[in-house]
């Protein structure tokens, strides 16, 4: 009993996570609203009894690809700055 409501309560706030990762106007909250949704998952599997998909997902889902989409976000915003800068001398 306790699993089914922890397991309700997850997917609850995966479905918050999920909206705000696809409303929200900030890209840097958008990004962290993946991640958490990522991390909610690899809990969910891990309650039910997949191991190996949660440490998949905690590995590569919240882990990974957050670091990879900031190192993108960075490198756009610089390539912008840089092309910003070129314009104006």
């Amino acid at each position: 009993m306790n699993y089914l409501i922890i397991s309700i309560l997850l997917g609850i706030v995966m479905l918050v996570m999920a909206g705000i990762a696809i409303y929200n106007k900030s890209i840097v909250v958008a990004i962290i609203a993946a991640g958490a949704l990522s991390l909610f998952a690899s809990v969910l599997y891990l309650l039910l009894a997949a191991p190996d998909v949660a440490m998949t997902e905690a590995a590569i889902g919240s882990g990974l690809s957050t670091i990879i989409f900031f190192y993108v976000l960075n490198r756009i915003r610089s390539t912008d700055n840089q092309e910003e800068n070129e314009t104006i001398q």
